[in-house]
């Protein structure tokens, strides 16, 4: 069997390859170059300031400060840990993700199988725009129009209540509501377009695959379950892992429109800590090492996920 000889160039033969590929892609490099200036400038630059999770940082000095603070270790971390916060914020961030992961995950993913499978092309364009534009309203919109429909006095929610025989609720004051409503907005908010992906990789199914079934005498629910599902798992499992890298990174702004002081026990999150810290309490040390522990969470549930990902199914990120 024959093997493809590599061929070893020399220097100057790399360098003219070079300037060859260069002027060849020299348009393509300029319309990247924005793109690649943007993550340099607020993506990468920002990250050499976690050595301020590592040292005593004091504001004043400049950005030279950030470098030249009195080094103390984990100090901030063991700080963090022993705070009577810690298991407090940890747990409901996980909770927010957990529930919204558990029951905002699926939902785009049958949304996307039923409106594939209608035959009127007109409804299911006019279904997909509409679910779609919730996507596009503002977030501070979005706690708007839950504070005014769940308002005790003039809600609409509450008013069904009361005349229904009930008592008015206090649903943004109540800690046990605060999981609930924040899981709900946020799947109605999003299933929508998060199922553009899904209905995508549906449309790329072959119809003849689906022709073959039908003469096997297959129903909609065994096409469904033996064709649709299996076609779209490697979709499904790549948007599972990035998913599972952000379990521990709720949505700051959401939150922070949602909660108050009396729904603290469930509404406070790390993102939320991190802000009363840093930018409120001026701790900047502290802030940093929090979100740092919140960042190699998240990395570590992606590389584990990946993993195990590409051991029990081939499909993987990297």
């Amino acid at each position: 069997m024959d093997k493809t000889k590599k061929v070893k160039l020399s220097r100057e033969e790399k360098r003219k390859l070079l300037r060859k590929n260069i002027h060849r892609d020299k348009y393509l490099m300029i319309m990247f170059f924005p793109v690649l200036l943007y993550y340099l400038i607020f993506s990468y630059l920002p990250m050499t300031g976690l050595v301020m999770a590592f040292q005593n940082f004091i504001p004043g000095k400049g950005l030279i400060g950030i470098y030249s603070g009195e080094w103390v270790g984990l100090k901030w971390f063991s700080q963090f840990f022993q705070s009577v916060f810690a298991w407090k914020l940890i747990r409901n961030t996980f909770l927010l993700s957990f529930y919204s992961l558990l029951f905002g995950f699926p939902i785009p993913i049958l949304f996307a199988i039923c409106i594939t499978q209608l035959r009127n092309k007109v409804i299911q364009r006019g279904a997909q725009v509409i679910t779609y534009l919730p996507y596009f309203i503002s977030t501070v919109v979005v706690v708007g129009m839950m504070t005014n429909f769940l308002s005790p006095s003039t809600g609409i929610i509450n008013q069904i209540i009361v005349k229904l025989g009930g008592k008015p609720v206090n649903f943004m004051s109540d800690p046990s509501w605060f999981r609930r409503l924040y899981v709900i907005s946020g799947s109605w908010q999003t299933f929508g377009f998060n199922s553009i992906i899904f209905v995508a990789a549906i449309m790329g199914i072959s119809p003849d695959l689906y022709e073959a079934m039908k003469m096997d005498g297959a129903s909609k629910r065994q096409q469904i379950w033996h064709l649709v599902l299996p076609m779209i798992k490697p979709t499904i499992l790549l948007l599972l892992i990035m998913s599972l890298g952000n379990i521990l990174s709720v949505g700051f702004e959401k939150v922070y429109l949602m909660y108050n002081t009396a729904v603290y026990e469930t509404g406070d999150v790390i993102s939320t800590y991190v802000y009363r810290q840093g930018i409120e309490n001026k701790n900047y040390s502290y802030a940093t090492a929090v979100g740092l522990f919140n960042s190699i969470v998240g990395f570590s549930l992606v590389c584990t996920s990946n993993w195990f990902s590409r051991k029990f199914s081939g499909s993987s990120l990297w």
